[in-house]
């Protein structure tokens, strides 16, 4: 187990990359498994999760050549169609390996997949799409085959799964007929999933709503894709320097990424000036919550996209106990995520729990150094910009590789912001 050590108290400043985004490219090494042609990644982020699939990927026959920010995919054999325990465990993306499998080799089995415990999170949408599209499947022992070719159908979803569309549309694109997915997820890793699998040989209309419309094809080849940027990382940096009271230049970002953020940062009384391809923070800022018409406390609530996503959550608590102003956060997504605060407690933060999905934010307070520990990824994030805010005693962030499966050199690239870090 390794550890950040920070020395808070100092407002960051400077410009850092954007990395490749780890919800894209995580299901596009599963998707590689669709062709027996080469696939080539660009601008892959260095990560713990992406390394696990890698691991996956290698274990059903495939090799994996590694460059600095490339993956060259080689799926020709495949010699495996059970996944064991300890490679599902550890991430939850090991999930989306089923429909590849079926397609190359008719069968798949999975153990129950691992990933952050912020909740209860349901395969039921997987199961009900891959049922609906032909396969045969058993839930409990996560065993899945067919007999013939997959077959289209219109699918509707109970709920904008995310892991659920990603993995039903990678299972349609090489079923029989025209299959027609409602209520899918359109966040920016999905469609960038579509514009990859469209790179090799796939027809899919409707990427970026709620409607996808997917014309089977037999067979699909190799392509070259680079990945889409990371709007997580760059909202948890963009919120990293307000809270600290910093200045930032992000670039290699999409505009069209940060709407709904843009919104809720202004809603923070923090100016953004969002480019084309790079994001800008001024300096000389201090966080003030906008209250709504009428004097009322504003709420800040997560949803699916385009509405705010419910990984920023975490930092914008953060943010919010650095900002003069009271906010209700109200995650309505997963019941586990806000329990972190706990610990920002602990170090200073005048926060209510109101139940498991809201908490009332009163601020600014004087954050003090503490030893804490990470939960999940955007937990730990969250508690690595408390700790960046802290006073006094340096803090210390255990259990660093949970922050390793989602942000890229994360103490390098603070340390570029001149953040005072060491990694134990």
């Amino acid at each position: 187990m390794s550890q950040f050590v920070i020395q808070g108290g100092k407002p960051l400043f400077g410009e850092i990359a954007a990395s490749g985004n780890k919800n894209a490219v995580l299901p596009m090494i599963a998707a590689a498994l669709m062709t027996d042609e080469e696939v080539v990644l660009e601008n892959v982020p260095d990560l713990r999760d992406v390394n696990g699939m890698l691991e996956i990927l290698e274990f059903l026959g495939a090799s994996v050549a590694r460059e600095p920010g490339k993956l060259v995919l080689n799926t020709r054999e495949v010699t495996q169609s059970e996944i064991p325990l300890e490679l599902c465990e550890r991430t939850r993306t090991s999930f989306l390996f089923v429909a590849p499998l079926l397609h190359r080799v008719g069968r798949a089995a999975m153990h129950p997949p691992g990933g952050d415990q912020i909740g209860r999170r349901r395969l039921d949408a997987h199961f009900y799409g891959l049922r609906g599209l032909g396969v045969e499947l058993d839930e409990n022992k996560l065993e899945f085959s067919r007999n013939e070719r997959l077959t289209a159908a219109m699918l509707f979803f109970d709920e904008p799964s995310v892991t659920a569309t990603e993995h039903i549309l990678m299972a349609a694109v090489v079923a029989e007929g025209t299959t027609t997915l409602l209520n899918a997820a359109s966040e920016p890793h999905v469609q960038d999933l579509g514009r990859m699998l469209k790179g090799m040989g796939a027809e899919i209309e409707g990427l970026g709503s709620n409607t996808l419309t997917i014309t089977g094809v037999e067979r699909l080849g190799g392509t070259r894709h680079r990945v889409v940027s990371d709007h997580i990382e760059v909202g948890s940096y963009l919120a990293l320097a307000a809270a600290t009271g910093g200045e930032i230049t992000v670039t290699g970002t999409v505009r069209g990424h940060y709407w709904m953020m843009n919104r809720v940062f202004e809603r923070f009384g923090i100016t953004l000036e969002v480019e084309s391809d790079r994001i800008i923070m001024p300096g000389g800022q201090k966080p003030r919550i906008r209250q709504d018409a009428g004097g009322v406390t504003p709420s800040i609530g997560d949803g699916p996209w385009p509405q705010f996503p419910t990984d920023m959550m975490s930092p914008m608590v953060v943010l919010g106990t650095q900002s003069e102003g009271v906010t209700l956060f109200f995650e309505k997504m997963f019941e586990s995520r806000l329990y972190f605060v706990d610990p920002l407690i602990q170090m200073g933060a005048n926060i209510v729990v109101c139940d498991p999905h809201r908490v009332l934010v009163t601020g600014p307070t004087v954050l003090r150094g503490q030893t804490v520990r990470s939960p999940d990824i955007r937990a730990g994030m969250a508690l690595l910009i408390a700790a960046l805010c802290a006073r006094g005693r340096p803090s210390v962030v255990q259990n660093a590789e949970i922050l390793d499966r989602g942000y890229e050199r994360l103490d390098l690239k603070l340390a570029a912001l001149g953040a005072d870090i060491t990694r134990e």
